[in-house]
């Protein structure tokens, strides 16, 4: 490996090219010089040292001053360094230089006379070949990288959860490759991480959500979704004015990507509908967003603390005639009219799975009709318990207990209150054949009335 080209231009080009340290690609040189020289003089202890006046690399063997030596190609006795006029103490480290092959010929030779007494010291000059020649450029290419890589982590890692545009380049295996707009890195956008049906050609221009920056990953290190939530949420950010100065703020948003996304927005300023805002005039803001996500419905709903208003707000399109909560189970039963359950529902229950995703509630929902049927059957089967009958099993339901679950679990003292009961002990008796009941231990007699309308309601559980 011959050193005769002047490195510090060579270094300062690649600073300029690949904007890394020059204090970087020293260290590097250097390390690559002296991997590469550990191949030739493997019982050495090798050093490399830049030299900017020369812009060469300078390579030392290093020995240590020792009384006795113990290790010939590492150590040297301080007598002989002293025979050969070198004046150590023990435990001094010399360095003697290596020379290139052609470039010191001369100098290589003098030293070599010079320490002619020390038999430890590798005299003369070297070519360290192709072999060791490959190491070092592997060396180099391999930090660069590395540098390259750390670079651009520090560049774009404040960029995590922002909007990014760029350029589609290529396809690799189902992902795809965007050149960012200031050119200076790749991302990738994961199969996983695509809207379905969205198609994609080489040239069209982007904006995705910056899902991380991965300082670790093996390709790009710039990971993009336009199937996050938060695509939408900062598409919005950058449309509505008022969500960028904190005055409206989106509390929740949930979607299906390249279908459906709802979004809960609420309002710091009275005097601002953040509904309304995020709208726009003539729907101008939200159909922006609408159009950048390729047609994806877009459902903007005001963010309530009430749980209950929130998530009939959530189930808009469709109203709500009646909500019951069971706040240990975090469920809630939404009773809509019979002609407004398949809105309520959606198409293929993607309505209420979006509403319960955004307010983070189960979700049932049935219609009036379902919901009488239910109820009716509900009261039959508690009236089949014997000595409850159909007046007080209607009482029993208006009181709170509505199935024979809800009876089985019942506190004696308490449903012995109950107009019809009067003690404990029958209340314990009905306790006691409610639980039997529901749990499958028991059969009861139950006379269940005939249905009013077709049974073509139905319970939608949300995911």
């Amino acid at each position: 490996m011959e050193d005769t080209i002047n490195l510090s231009a060579v270094l300062d080009q690649v600073c300029a090219e690949k904007n890394i340290s020059r204090d970087v690609l020293i260290e590097t040189v250097e390390q690559a010089v002296a991997t590469a020289a550990k191949k030739v003089f493997e019982d050495r202890e090798i050093e490399a040292t830049f030299d900017p006046e020369t812009g060469h690399v300078n390579l030392f063997q290093v020995l240590y001053v020792v009384d006795k030596v113990q290790s010939k190609g590492r150590e040297i006795a301080q007598a002989a360094a002293q025979r050969a006029g070198i004046e150590a103490e023990l435990g001094d480290e010399l360095l003697f230089q290596i020379f290139y092959l052609d470039s010191d010929k001369k100098r290589a030779e003098q030293q070599a006379k010079d320490y002619a007494e020390i038999d430890a010291l590798q005299l003369g000059h070297h070519n360290f070949g192709r072999i060791a020649a490959q190491t070092a450029k592997q060396v180099i290419i391999q930090r660069v990288r590395e540098a390259e890589r750390e670079n651009l982590f520090d560049r774009y890692k404040d960029k995590k959860g922002e909007l990014m545009t760029g350029t589609v380049r290529r396809f690799e295996r189902g992902s795809i490759i965007v050149e960012v707009d200031d050119g200076r890195a790749e991302a990738v956008l994961p199969q996983r991480e695509q809207v379905p049906r969205e198609s994609l050609r080489p040239g069209d221009r982007i904006v995705a959500y910056v899902k991380d920056v991965d300082k670790s990953a093996r390709g790009p290190q710039i990971i993009l979704s336009r199937a996050h939530r938060g695509l939408v949420e900062k598409l919005f950010e950058h449309e509505v004015p008022e969500i960028y100065e904190g005055i409206v703020r989106i509390e929740a948003c949930a979607r299906e990507p390249g279908s459906r996304a709802k979004i809960a927005v609420s309002s710091r300023d009275r005097d601002v509908d953040p509904v309304g805002a995020c709208v726009g005039m003539r729907g101008s803001r939200v159909q922006a967003v609408v159009q950048e996500l390729r047609g994806e419905k877009i459902d903007i709903v005001p963010y309530n603390e009430d749980p209950a208003r929130f998530v009939c707000n959530a189930i808009q399109p469709a109203t709500v005639s009646r909500v019951l909560i069971d706040a240990e189970r975090h469920t809630m039963e939404l009773v809509v009219p019979d002609d407004k359950l398949s809105l309520a529902i959606g198409k293929r229950g993607q309505n209420v799975r979006l509403a319960s995703r955004l307010t983070g509630w189960r979700i049932d929902i049935y219609s009036e009709s379902k919901l009488r049927e239910m109820e009716q059957r509900s009261m039959a089967e508690m009236a089949a318990i014997p000595g409850v009958g159909e007046s007080l099993a209607s009482l029993l339901f208006q009181m709170g207990w509505r199935t024979l679950r809800d009876l089985a679990i019942a506190d004696a003292d308490e449903l012995a209150q109950v107009p019809g009961i009067g003690s404990v002990d029958r209340a314990e008796s009905i306790i006691e054949v409610a639980n039997d009941a529901a749990s499958g231990r028991l059969k009861l007699d139950v006379h269940y009335p005939e249905p009013e309308v077709e049974d073509v309601a139905a319970e939608v559980a949300s995911e």
